[in-house]
């Protein structure tokens, strides 16, 4: 114990957990979180595009007093942010949504469970003791739409998160030549590469959740994992519509988030649509590739949004990777963020120990860079923290017009 705390002590930044991971996590499953689709521009805009906006440093103003707290869809937490549903998750490390829940819990943010989790619904009810909030990707197979939706208000999750932007799948290059499965498939470079992970395997070993916990045994005719395949790939729905959204949101009967919104078009409909919140999100690069930015597409669709007078949250996900990065995205008016892959980083690098590090590390960047920015309440942050000229361009989807003035 002492030894982990020495290294978590030593980890300084995302980048940090991040460098830890890639050594520990078997390829093919950081290759799943660590890339996007096709040429992966989008993915790398999505870090760049947040490192282009420069901050105004203010000097003798009192910074005593500072508070990063804020609600999001009415919940109180410590700061906004809000872990991310992501895929595979319990492939990072062994029954890594429980993991990643508890910490969450313990810190005081949300944390969000995907379809797509290895842990199930009832999985983190039962380790955890805070309601957490279930995404949905909508299936052709209402049946098991309508289950899925009984079970998150049987766990008491407290809200539902409709993912938008997953009607087809985009194409990612790394994990077609990695064979991405799970469990992993038993080709000779995937077992080569498992014979480097010890620690990896010894955790999957002492534990039964190695499968989508959400689908296998739920699903019709899906009882196995050999079954799993061909069921998700005919599954993911197509024809979804915001006809499916009024009709999701009447069966749910609670508060939903819709994410995935890149447009202002899309944004006028989600907030016209009932929704409590929506997420800009380009789905952290892996679906289209040379789409903006999430920060680059922000200040438009909260404009369009505000101007339909809409009381509905917007929070922003994909690309961050500090509290600065947070603090950007609160100054353009988001009111709250999520984050995937600088948890999964930590979780990936030490467990729960290394969620808690990232959340740690993102809190400690935007509450000192708030002070720095002169501001003692990330409510009250506005655009007037960001330097003239370095974020507007954001706007035209062209970083390579940005003024240069730093």
């Amino acid at each position: 114990m002492k030894n982990l705390s020495s290294k978590l002590n030593r980890i300084t930044e995302i980048e940090d957990l991040r460098r830890v991971a890639a050594r520990k996590i078997p390829r093919m499953f950081y290759d799943y979180v660590d890339s996007g689709s096709w040429t992966e521009t989008t993915y790398r805009n999505n870090e760049s595009d947040f490192d282009r906006i420069k901050l105004r440093q203010r000097v003798l103003v009192n910074m005593e007093g500072r508070s990063l707290a804020t609600k999001m869809i009415g919940e109180s937490v410590n700061m906004p942010v809000a872990i991310a549903p992501t895929g595979f998750t319990g492939m990072m490390w062994a029954d890594g949504e429980i993991h990643a829940a508890r910490a969450a819990e313990k810190f005081g943010v949300p944390f969000s469970l995907s379809t797509m989790s290895i842990c199930s619904i009832e999985d983190v009810a039962s380790h955890t003791s805070a309601p957490f909030w279930f995404q949905l990707y909508v299936m052709r197979d209402k049946a098991f739409m309508s289950n899925l939706i009984r079970r998150a208000k049987e766990a008491n999750c407290s809200a539902l998160i409709l993912t938008a932007d997953l009607q087809v799948l985009g194409q990612r290059h790394k994990d077609i030549k990695n064979g991405l499965s799970a469990p992993p498939k038993p080709t000779l470079a995937n077992i080569l590469n498992l014979m480097t992970k010890p620690q990896w395997c010894l955790n999957m070993l002492g534990t039964k959740r190695r499968s989508f916990g959400n689908i296998v045994g739920h699903a019709q005719d899906v009882e196995d994992i050999s079954s799993l395949s061909a069921w998700t790939a005919e599954q993911f729905d197509p024809a979804l519509s915001w006809d499916d959204v009024a009709r999701i949101k009447d069966e749910w009967g609670g508060k939903i988030i819709i994410k995935g919104i890149m447009e202002p078009e899309d944004a006028i409909l989600a907030a016209r649509s009932g929704a409590d919140a929506l997420v800009v999100s380009n789905h952290g690069g892996r679906q289209l590739d040379g789409a903006p930015s999430s920060i680059a597409a922000l200040s438009d669709i909260v404009q369009a949004v505000r101007a339909e007078s809409s009381e509905i949250e917007i929070w922003l996900d994909s690309g961050i990777r500090s509290g600065q990065d947070v603090l950007k995205a609160m100054a353009l008016g988001a009111t709250g963020t999520m984050i995937g892959r600088a948890f999964l980083y930590g979780l990936g690098a030490y467990g729960e120990d290394g969620v808690r590090r990232a959340l740690e590390l993102i809190y400690k960047e935007c509450d000192v860079s708030m002070a720095f920015c002169g501001h003692t309440d990330i409510t009250q942050v506005t655009d007037d923290i960001l330097v003239k000229g370095t974020y507007e361009y954001l706007k035209s989807g062209r970083p390579d017009l940005a003024p240069m003035r730093w």
